[in-house]
């Protein structure tokens, strides 16, 4: 992998990931932007303890543009985009409408490839490994800024996701606080860590889901299920069976692995309902361990988490999505249509 960094007009960071050594990278941004000012604070909710973005410079974000206009795709002669060279492999840039900016963390894009038609689940394995080698050379190097506390990889893929830009691409949020839902993972393994004298909680999930009937896929290194308590109508869980914190952490052998089985997800997540349906809408999202102190968990390392991804889709059946209605968005307590175990066995029929 050859890595190389430059500025866009207004000042924003853009890094080309290439697939070959010799390759040059020196075009320029010749688009005539000003320096990017943002307005993203984030505010603490007195009552549940949360953390709220709040980014009005949003509002005038890119929507729905025509493919000829995509600023994901590569400049092609006078038609300048957020990429100024004229092909690319995987492109990582700082958001133009960042959530997160500043002292409140950074956001950034990451582009899987430059063909527009394309998703993630038509690259190549060797197309994957790329991206995952940027996934893990951001978090790196976003776990040094000093505003930033927690790593979050993710794909919204569809406009049932609320998509606005259709070329295939992912996101970063580097985070200035730990995030609730994995300050919720952390409670739950200090708790078990101290009821259990020491067993790991995540460790206690896998071994309990190998040996069960929700195991969609197994590889010599990564092994994916659908969990106990899903809560979505298909949701899958992917894990390195190593336990380890976050990406940094994989050795050579998960790495190689990891495309094969995860592109062979993203297939059969396209097949579940049936031929002729349109691609399946999901989110893809990478958790891992907080890079800050930990403190407030008591008796837990950042060695005790596992990373792992949580790819989850809103389509219930055919033709039908899953909204998050009044128990879900107002008491925060899913109702799942789908039994786990049933899901397990779609994803495995759908095999290629």
């Amino acid at each position: 992998m050859k890595k190389t960094s430059t500025r866009l007009a207004d000042g924003r960071e853009l890094i080309y990931y290439d697939l070959r050594d010799d390759t040059v990278r020196d075009a320029v941004d010749r688009r005539p932007l000003e320096r990017t000012h943002t307005t993203s604070e984030v505010r603490r909710d007195p009552l549940l303890g949360d953390q709220v973005a709040i980014a009005s410079h949003r509002q005038g974000r890119t929507y729905h543009p025509p493919a000829d206009q995509c600023p994901l795709c590569p400049t092609q002669g006078d038609r300048l985009s957020e990429i100024p060279d004229s092909s690319y492999d995987v492109v990582v840039f700082e958001n133009r409408f960042p959530s997160l900016a500043g002292d409140s963390g950074r956001c950034e894009v990451v582009c899987f490839t430059s063909d527009h038609d394309a998703s993630f689940a038509s690259l190549t394995e060797e197309q994957a490994r790329l991206v995952l080698d940027a996934w893990t050379d951001r978090t790196s190097e976003l776990s040094h800024l000093p505003s930033v506390e927690q790593v979050f990889c993710f794909e919204n893929r569809g406009e049932e996701i609320g998509v606005t830009l259709g070329h295939p691409h992912g996101q970063i949020y580097a985070y200035p606080f730990t995030t609730p839902r994995t300050a919720l993972m952390l409670r739950s393994l200090a708790a078990h860590k101290e009821a259990t004298g020491g067993e790991n909680l995540f460790d206690a999930v896998l071994e309990r889901e190998l040996a069960g009937e929700r195991v969609v896929l197994e590889g010599e290194h990564w092994v994916a299920f659908v969990p106990y308590a899903a809560h979505w109508p298909y949701e899958v869980h992917l894990y390195p069976k190593r336990r380890v914190p976050d990406l940094l952490g994989l050795d050579e052998a998960a790495r190689s692995e990891f495309p094969q089985v995860y592109l062979e997800l993203l297939r059969r997540f396209d097949r579940i309902f049936g031929e002729g349906e349109p691609p399946t809408p999901y989110i893809a999202a990478w958790h891992q361990a907080p890079f800050g102190t930990l403190e407030e968990f008591e008796g837990v390392s950042r060695d005790d988490f596992a990373l792992h991804l949580e790819l989850f889709t809103i389509r219930r059946t055919s033709g039908k999505l899953k909204f998050l209605a009044g128990s879900e968005s107002g008491m925060s307590v899913f109702i799942n249509d789908v039994p786990p175990e049933r899901a397990a066995e779609r994803l495995r029929e759908v095999a290629s």
